[in-house]
């Protein structure tokens, strides 16, 4: 039986709410519109279980919880050193391999099954020869001319302008033209995996000047600021700042900016759809998520990390073959980020190895699977960051592991988490429920979170990195085993 073809659509900081068919006032992503609801499904409590990006990607290509696979923070220049990585897998099946733009992998220009690669990693160069193929394609297009740095912004911040390049030489566009190298050259006796990974709308907020002026003048929501926020009420000290009261027009200005770039990226993926006609490419399917939001001014916080929704939720769409006129199918289960991982597999007829912790999402495109996660578990750690969370998509709990401090949300009737009910009468019995949750989850990691009986907050290192990611994978047979071994390593 022919195996079908698998375009794999990543964006980096894409916000869950950021799609036109999740009913955002603002964005415009016809195509991805389209994709949910020409025979696709859209994942609207779909969440990034560790929300910064090798942690997220981890989980993508691996399968598992980022404590699994030992990355529950940022940190740079650790090696991927994992078994049966998603693109291996299907290379090992007879699927031809190829990957456009970020991956995030270490050491830089690592395969981890991608047979070949258009690499893209910003302006990180960590190793000795590493080549950024935009930098060089974008420098030999020019004449010299341009570097993408030429814009003035940062690779972590709130400031944004229009490109100086022309649409053709944006980053967004080159992702596309070089996914469509790919399509043109591909074996067509192979099926293929397809990895189109935009690198934006993570800053630079830099999109071209006609998606940029598409914006100017639009009408923007109010900008959800809580009052347990309070203690991010001060001006903005850094063009990085994670948190921080901008002056409003500063601030739209970022957010029209922002919305700018993913109209832009949904029109290149339209492109790219319509290169597929041209070439007779059929019988592909679409797998469209991020590996996690952007904060945008929400609660004066910026970037991600954070266990809110602008920063933990992300999109998340499956578009089978052909075309259908029903409308989009919503799907309001937890989903999580490592879910991926099981379903590109099951998309390809490829058996899910026994350790893989994420679950296929296609029961969910013919009905609901008899039975299901109840909740998301995420955190992040590093950088003095240290949340656990909990959500089932309609109430959020949330504990800080240095200080013990906790919030709950009501998502159902508080979507933007504007009150905290951990400290209000009416949230107490749901608190003590979701608390103990928590305490059981955390509980078989001996880490000295949890003691089967209460939280613990740590007094020791916050580490972003556990032991076990630089050897491989941790074995859950003999999890509690090693989690004790490594005690002293872990707080």
């Amino acid at each position: 039986m022919k195996k079908p073809n698998i375009i794999f659509i990543l964006a980096d900081q894409w916000r869950g709410d950021c799609l036109g068919v999740n009913g955002h006032p603002v964005v415009r992503t016809p195509n991805l519109d389209a994709m949910a609801a020409r025979g696709g499904v859209s994942f609207d409590r779909a969440y990034s279980t560790c929300p910064s990006c090798i942690a997220a990607r981890a989980s993508i290509f691996t399968g598992l919880t980022p404590y699994s696979q030992g990355r529950i923070g940022y940190e740079d220049g650790v090696p991927w050193n994992y078994d049966d990585m998603l693109a291996q897998m299907l290379a090992d099946d007879g699927y031809q391999t190829h990957c456009v733009g970020k991956t995030h992998f270490y050491p830089q220009g690592a395969s981890c099954g991608f047979q070949s690669q258009n690499s893209y990693e910003e302006l990180r160069a960590h190793d000795a020869g590493y080549v950024n193929e935009y930098e060089q394609w974008l420098e030999k297009e020019s004449d010299g001319t341009f570097r993408e740095i030429d814009n003035g912004l940062d690779f972590n911040s709130w400031v944004a302008r229009p490109s100086v390049l022309p649409e053709k030489w944006h980053l967004n566009y080159w992702t596309v033209s070089k996914s469509v190298d790919f399509l043109e050259g591909r074996d067509k006796n192979k099926p293929f995996f397809l990895n189109v990974s935009f690198a934006r709308p993570h800053p630079p907020f830099d999109p071209p000047q006609a998606y940029y002026d598409m914006f100017q003048g639009v009408e923007l929501p109010p900008v959800p600021v809580g009052e347990w926020s309070a203690y991010t009420d001060h001006p903005m000290d850094s063009i990085n700042g994670p948190h921080g009261v901008l002056p409003p027009d500063v601030l739209d200005h970022t957010r029209r900016a922002y919305y700018a770039q993913i109209a832009h990226i949904d029109n290149q993926i339209g492109r790219l759809q319509m290169h597929l006609r041209r070439l007779g490419i059929r019988d592909t399917w679409f797998v469209f998520t991020s590996d996690h939001g952007e904060m945008l001014g929400d609660h004066n916080r910026f970037r991600k990390m954070y266990a809110l929704e602008g920063s933990a939720r992300i999109p998340f769409i499956i578009k089978p073959p052909g075309d259908c006129e029903r409308g989009a199918l919503h799907r309001d289960q937890p989903v999580a980020i490592e879910d991926t991982y099981s379903t590109i597999l099951d998309i390809a007829g490829i058996p899910v190895p026994s350790k893989t912790e994420g679950r296929s999402l296609l029961p969910f495109l013919t009905g609901e699977p008899e039975e299901w996660r109840d909740v998301v578990h995420g955190e992040h750690s590093g950088w003095g960051t240290g949340r656990q969370f909990m959500t089932d998509g309609r109430t959020k709990y949330i504990w800080k592991t240095k200080t013990g401090k906790e919030h709950l949300f009501d998502l159902v009737n508080d979507p933007q988490e504007l009150q905290d009910l951990s400290d209000k009468p009416e949230g107490q019995e749901w608190l003590n429920v979701w608390r103990d949750r928590m305490i059981a989850h955390l509980e078989p990691r001996c880490d000295g979170m949890s003691d089967g009986e209460k939280l613990i907050p740590l007094t020791g290192e916050d580490p972003a990195i556990m032991p076990w990611a630089e050897t491989g994978i941790f074995s859950y047979n003999n999890k509690k085993n090693r989690m004790q071994e490594n005690h002293e390593k872990l707080i």
